[in-house]
């Protein structure tokens, strides 16, 4: 029959094309079929509002990534052998290939195996990158996200103290190592916490790790969602608030209130306390300085003050 031939040459190869292709013709009634309604201009690609958006959205995983902070890197001999004396959460030690050995690399090694903790040989480049080039000297250690504690462990920690309470708070440190020096400061002299912000401060990173020397595994450090409000809520609980002020009257040699419950709040060094925290002070005190020096590092003010606490209380106690 006419049209059944299979003769070679009678019948199109599958996949060849005959007719047009473009346009309606020859595709019937599917070329008459709408394609939907025309997407909104931030979803074509292309699109000057598409690369806004794709922006946008990269901004905000940014963000999101920032502030859940992942695993931190101690970088260091001597913070890194702190830390593992110290306690810290570790999840590795990482050495260089090919270092040179001393007392503080033995000690790693050793408290890192005592502890369980894996110890992995890398090159010195890649333990470079993975301490975005810090000074390692050859060792960094991997710290898990920091656990801080809540604002009302620190009161119930420092009433368990035979001292009166001692807590340290933060308003406005922004420097890491400023936070590091302060946790240590706050420890030696047997201060029960320290209390940070948590927008516009400083966090515990693998910075105050290696500034503190390990010292933040042994001091907790508390978030404050607000500072004034938590400051406001230890005075209610018979806390007394004394804040460093450069323009205070009254100087740090006349704290009365050193052998009270207190809280030092220590401000930033370029605008000091802000002006809610300052009006939630019960007292503000000066440190006392030579003509034509202005101010001092908030973490060394922290130390002047802090000692000074602790000497009247030692004198508190003899008498």
């Amino acid at each position: 029959m006419a049209g059944n031939s299979r003769r070679r040459g009678a019948v199109r190869k599958p996949g060849s094309k005959k007719g047009a292709v473009v346009g309606s013709g020859g595709q019937k009634s599917k070329a008459l079929q709408g394609k939907g309604p025309t997407p909104r201009a931030e979803r074509r690609p292309g699109h000057p509002a598409a690369r806004r958006a794709a922006a946008a959205a990269k901004q905000a995983e940014q963000r999101k990534r920032k502030d859940k902070p992942g695993a931190e890197l101690v970088a260091g001999r001597n913070p890194v052998v702190e830390c593992l004396r110290a306690g810290v959460p570790a999840t590795a030690l990482y050495v260089a290939l090919g270092i040179d050995t001393d007392d503080r690399v033995t000690d790693a090694v050793r408290l890192a195996g005592d502890r369980g903790i894996s110890v992995l040989e890398v090159s010195r480049p890649e333990l470079d990158r993975l301490t975005a080039g810090a000074v390692h000297q050859g060792l960094g250690l991997q710290v898990p996200p920091f656990e801080y504690a809540h604002p009302d462990e620190l009161l119930d920690a420092a009433r368990e103290s035979p001292e009166p309470p001692l807590l340290v708070a933060l308003d406005g440190v922004t420097d890491p190592r400023n936070l590091g020096a302060v946790i240590r400061s706050a420890a030696a002299f047997g201060a029960n916490g320290v209390l940070v912000p948590q927008r516009r401060s400083a966090g515990v990173t693998a910075v105050v790790w290696r500034t503190s020397a390990g010292t933040a595994a042994r001091l907790p450090v508390a978030l404050a969602t607000n500072l004034t409000r938590t400051l406001n809520t230890l005075a209610n609980e018979g806390l007394m608030i004394v804040g460093l002020d450069a323009d205070s009257g009254t100087s740090v040699d006349e704290l009365e209130l050193a052998t009270s419950p207190l809280v030092v709040v220590v401000g930033s060094e370029g605008r000091g306390l802000s002006r809610l925290v300052r009006e939630a002070c019960d007292q503000t005190v000066a440190i006392p300085m030579a003509a034509g020096v202005e101010s001092l590092n908030a973490s060394v003010a922290a130390g002047v003050v802090l000692a000074e606490v602790a000497r009247r209380r030692r004198a508190a106690g003899r008498t």
